[in-house]
């Protein structure tokens, strides 16, 4: 393996720079790892990137210009989060052919946007201040017509005009002070933190409030603009149905959480189908399923292949030439910064890369402090399908930790399995993961293809179950699921004649 191969892994998934040090980072880590590998965050509306910072705005003193301002210097920071921009004639021509509407139909049509595809297979919708606004073509790929794409938008476009970046900085910035305050002042730590926890729920039901009126909002200005208002509906309940897919624990994914930016799918849904009451009746409006899909069609679904390729339960790097599978019961997902699975029994693992050049060996490396709580009794050093390696076990925090180093040249590819109650299947599954990692053959390599989107037109007597079995790239005991979902029908009904369909081949 060439060494600028292995530094352009390190440098797409960040993980030269990746803080893994156990010591620091062990809870924020887990947390990150569970939210990734068991959830799907739906059309987050990250108006300003979680953690990011966008300079001091103090209340009152908006000087003109500073939402474009701060729009403008947080642009570079998305893209580069999201893998970069998506360039797709059909994809821009489907986003583009509904802005000019929706823009005529807002609460501002003086408002300018900027609209980007970013190239992540993720399903999210965000705007920044200044009218940027970012939809993923994993989102384009959900949808099934232009109006549910215009829901999105619109309901974009409602953040901006309504200028909630700006009120949730404000908001924000006067929460942390009375936090100081009350932390400065009340001597009793309990009631300080009772305090603390209470202020912290009011400033996230204010982004709860924002997100629903921007929901309304949003319902307006689609109808307002000629399209079906019951389409953000629609598509609500379609990312739903996909996040359940997606979750390797769907008995949780309705418990609310009472701190999050965004309130529940069933509350936004009731929000969505009321506004449009008050609109008509369904069947208004224009979708443009057809149009719309014969756009989409050929577009990049799911990893692009700088990132490697999850398929099923493995996980496949072209350029790399490696590869391995999780065991059954457990999800992928391939971050930027790391790939990332879970179960429904607690247990995440990820997976990522240092540079390990500097170590005489892979004991001295796993020995050298980056990993908090190791037990040194545990370092092993042996071979995995004839490859160097390492493995290792540590406790903190409450977690139980199996560690795994493989080397090839000046990488070593890490695997963390963590747990709060571990077990036997722990052990096993830890081990017959890192035992399946491997090099790939020359033909393996060759025969990864990316996954497109393909549209076709149902022929008398298709079925979905039919139709699924030429999906790739998913689960053979899936694809029915997935299909229907992807396409937005009935599992258990014959598709009509002549209905465009997408499926995804490689």
């Amino acid at each position: 393996m060439a060494v600028d191969t292995a530094t352009d892994f390190r440098r797409k998934h960040r993980f030269g720079a990746l803080a893994a040090d156990l010591r620091v980072t062990a809870g924020n880590w887990l947390r990150a790892v569970f939210v990734a590998g068991l959830s799907l965050t739906l059309a987050s509306c990250q108006l300003l990137g979680d953690g990011t910072s966008v300079g001091t705005v103090t209340p009152g003193t908006l000087r003109p210009g500073l939402t474009n301002d701060i729009g403008a210097r947080e642009h570079p920071r998305v893209v580069a989060t999201y893998g970069g921009v998506y360039k797709d004639p059909g994809a821009e021509r489907a986003v583009a052919s509904v802005v000019g509407r929706l823009v005529a139909a807002s609460d501002d049509p003086s408002q300018s946007y900027k609209i980007t595809i970013l190239n992540s297979p993720a399903i999210n919708a965000f705007a920044l201040p200044g009218g940027y606004l970012y939809v993923t073509r994993g989102l384009l790929a959900l949808a099934n017509d232009t109006s549910e794409v215009a829901a999105v938008l619109a309901h974009e476009m409602a953040h901006v005009t309504a200028n909630h970046a700006i009120k949730r900085q404000q908001r924000a910035e006067a929460k942390q002070l009375a936090n100081k305050v009350l932390t400065d002042v009340v001597q009793d730590s309990e009631e300080a933190r009772k305090a603390i926890v209470s202020s912290q729920l009011s400033f996230a039901r204010f982004s709860q409030v924002q997100e629903l009126e921007a929901d309304a909002i949003g319902v307006k200005t689609l109808a307002k603009a000629g399209f079906d208002p019951y389409a953000a509906a629609r598509f609500l309940r379609s990312m739903a149905a996909y996040a359940r897919y997606q979750s390797a624990d769907s008995s949780s994914s309705g418990a609310p959480d009472f701190l999050s930016s965004h309130p529940s799918t069933p509350e936004r849904l009731q929000i969505a189908v009321r506004s449009a009451r008050q609109i008509g009746a369904p069947g208004i409006g224009e979708r443009d399923r057809d149009r719309y899909l014969t756009q989409i069609n050929g577009m990049l679904y799911g990893d692009d292949p700088l990132e490697g390729f999850v398929r099923g339960r493995s996980f496949l790097h072209k350029a790399l030439g490696i590869g391995f599978t999780v065991p059954k019961g457990y999800i992928l997902e391939n971050s930027t910064e790391a790939v990332l699975a879970s179960n429904g029994d607690g247990t995440a693992i990820r997976f990522d890369g240092a540079d390990v050049s500097g170590y005489s060996s892979l004991a001295d490396y796993m020995n050298s402090g980056w990993i908090n709580g190791l037990l040194p009794e545990s370092v092993r050093e042996t071979t995995i399908n004839g490859l160097p390696a390492v493995t290792g076990a540590a406790i903190t925090q409450g977690w139980s930790f199996r560690i795994s180093v493989v080397r090839i040249g000046r990488t070593g590819y890490r695997f963390i399995f963590a747990s709060r109650s571990p077990n036997q299947g722990f052990d096993d599954d830890f081990r017959e993961t890192v035992d399946s990692f491997r090099q790939l053959t020359p033909t393996e390599r060759a025969r990864l293809q990316s996954l497109r989107i393909k549209v076709v037109k149902t022929k008398a007597g298709d079925t979905p179950r039919k139709l699924a079995i030429g999906m790739s790239g998913v689960e053979p005991s899936r694809r029915l699921e997935f299909f229907s979902i992807l396409n937005d029908l009935n599992r258990n009904k014959v598709i009509p004649a002549g209905t465009a369909v997408k499926l995804v081949v490689d």
